[in-house]
């Protein structure tokens, strides 16, 4: 089964907790437009209860999208400079979501090229959460939406490819609270990663 070919992943897939549904995405692909890519490195988010969340403060006019529905993308724009992409999961208005940190390249490398000029191989198309937005084209007009249907142009399906039995874990990257927490998930030795496993 191609990816293109492929149905979107239905919603009883996103609600559960993120703990649960970041393993479950490595290996999954994202699909945007005619460009894809493997998902192979994220990190969980949860509510109230991590204070590395954008959710730990409560709802925002930035973060509402994470207190949505299963399913749903959450854009946001950090370091006046990039975009990052998280799948919401659990129930409404909890809070929580996975962060999408990097993809192996797929389909539309020609296009991803363009977007990423800086990129000096293809591994480093979409080697990072940043990275990963720039490549596929996804900015902010994308937060909210919905995955499920894939009506925006934006999808995650699944290609026939399990999750890795035994993924690699460590702390998240790029944060200074809860750091510690081993919540970061990915394929190891997949092309792309972000940082080399520990």
């Amino acid at each position: 089964m191609s990816a293109g070919r492929a149905a979107p992943l239905p919603a009883g897939f996103y609600r559960r907790d993120a703990l649960a549904l970041a393993p479950a995405l490595l290996n999954k692909v994202l699909v945007k437009g005619n460009v894809s890519g493997r998902i192979v490195e994220v990190e969980a988010y949860g509510g109230a209860d991590d204070p590395a969340s954008h959710a730990f403060g409560g709802r925002t006019a930035r973060n509402s999208t994470m207190f949505g529905r299963a399913g749903l993308l959450y854009v946001y724009f950090t370091y006046g400079m990039h975009h990052c992409a998280n799948v919401v999961c659990g129930d409404e208005g909890e809070g929580t979501a996975v962060l999408l940190r990097a993809l192996t390249p797929l389909d539309g490398l020609d296009e991803m090229r363009a977007r990423r000029l800086a990129a000096r191989s293809d591994r480093e198309l979409c080697a990072g959460p940043g990275r990963l937005c720039q490549a596929l084209g996804i900015d902010r007009l994308l937060d909210g939406a919905d995955l499920v249907p894939g009506s925006s142009g934006v999808a995650v399906v699944d290609d026939g490819t399990p999750p890795p039995a035994q993924p690699g874990t460590s702390g998240r990257v790029g944060i200074t609270a809860a750091a510690d927490r081993p919540w970061r998930f990915f394929v190891p030795g997949a092309p792309g990663l972000s940082r080399r496993s520990p």
